[in-house]
């Protein structure tokens, strides 16, 4: 995809389907779920998909496996799996099929009975250096990384617990949510630690889930049901795999992925309406807020004060209420990918910003590993 393919492909369906717990479905059955309303939202069939992009935690060929299970026969597919952020770059991978000809209409999808299954841990890679000190992973790296984050530049326990906070309350006016009592710093503060300085309410949700993305040209996109939501950049970047091998704890390849991002879209940091970032953890958002240019590197903690990312704010994040307050089935990319894309068309009901043209989501693979940018917009903004 290059610059002149801005603004070219479009999400044109999202679907997600068995949030929370859904005993008795398989990863392959969510997805399959998720996909139907996917297709019922854009006014597309199966029949329509020639291209697919897919991962789970399961399946060792899962583009092969959905493509089966699904009854169709892709003219291109992907399964590049690079964990939570796999979902942005497949946005970015499929852009350059459809626009290349190699296929119309790609579906992109992810299931995860992760919380009814218990079944993660289990199968994840321990990598080499991380499994000679016996870690708990992923928690102890994102650990390492805000004990650093504020070391160095003095962030504090109650500035992770504005993250927190915010992502609650925008989660109370999701009505796809599960029902969590509200919460205050206070609340983040003193709850029990589980990796120092992370304590409960700094880690995301353990959710089922399955989800949903349909890409076709805009030209054909403005003929389907919904209202635009156009691709106008995407960029990904990755410097190491292990947190031990982390150039700087700090810092993250966000500052490339973002980048890139930009110059394709056109835009900067101070056109972008709303964001959806991979929430984890909640040093996570302190990290990609510096990194993709909305604050200074270091400034963060401070940025993220009062309120400004909370319903009201200044830069609304996470409106759905991120995969701290609303869904994480293993992986989140994928839905805050859907969450753009709803604000981008005005469908948030309740939690809807004001005048969202430009709408960025960011995914997170491995420990703070691999990142993934994507810039959304609507109509008005091509």
């Amino acid at each position: 995809m290059t610059n002149e393919m801005r603004g070219k492909i479009a999400i044109a369906g999202l679907g997600y389907a068995g949030l929370g717990s859904s005993p008795g479905w398989t990863a392959m059955e969510l997805m399959a779920r998720a996909t139907k309303v996917a297709l019922e939202d854009a006014g597309l069939t199966i029949g329509d998909i020639d291209g697919l992009c897919c991962s789970t935690f399961y399946h060792f060929f899962p583009s092969l496996t959905a493509a089966e299970y699904l009854g169709i026969q892709p003219k291109w597919s992907n399964s590049d799996m690079v964990g939570g952020s796999s979902f942005q770059s497949y946005v970015l991978q499929a852009a350059a099929a459809i626009s290349a000809g190699l296929c119309s209409t790609v579906l992109v999808a992810y299931g995860s009975n992760a919380r009814s299954s218990r079944n993660i841990a289990g199968l994840l890679e321990t990598p080499l250096f991380d499994r000679m000190v016996q870690a708990p992973l992923p928690i102890t790296g994102y650990a390492l990384a805000a004990a650093r984050h504020m070391h160095l530049y003095g962030t504090t326990r109650r500035q992770l617990a504005e993250v927190a906070v915010a992502a609650r309350q925008w989660a109370m006016l999701n009505p796809d949510a599960p029902p969590l009592p509200s919460l205050d710093i206070e609340e983040v503060v003193a709850a029990p630690t589980i990796a120092d300085p992370l304590s409960k309410f700094d880690c995301c949700l353990v959710s089922d889930g399955g989800g949903a993305l349909i890409l076709t040209s805009t030209e054909r996109a403005r003929d389907l049901k919904q209202p635009l939501a156009a691709v106008l950049g995407g960029g990904t970047a990755h410097w190491h795999r292990e947190i031990s091998q982390m150039p700087d704890l700090t810092v993250t390849a966000a500052t490339e992925s973002g980048r890139r991002a930009y110059e394709m879209a056109g835009v900067m940091p101070a056109d972008v309406d709303v964001v959806q970032l991979y929430d984890a953890f909640t040093i996570n958002p302190i990290l990609f807020l510096e990194d993709l240019g909305f604050c200074e590197k270091g400034e963060g903690g401070r940025f993220v004060e009062g309120g400004r990312i909370g319903p009201g704010g200044s830069l609304p994040v996470n409106t759905n209420g991120g995969g701290l307050s609303f869904v994480h089935p293993g992986m989140y990319g994928l839905f805050a990918l859907a969450e753009a894309v709803i604000q981008i068309r005005g469908q948030g009901t309740t939690r809807q910003v004001d005048g969202v043209d430009i709408a960025l989501s960011h995914g997170n693979g491995g420990t703070l590993s691999h990142q993934a940018t994507t810039i959304l917009g609507s109509e008005s903004s091509l």
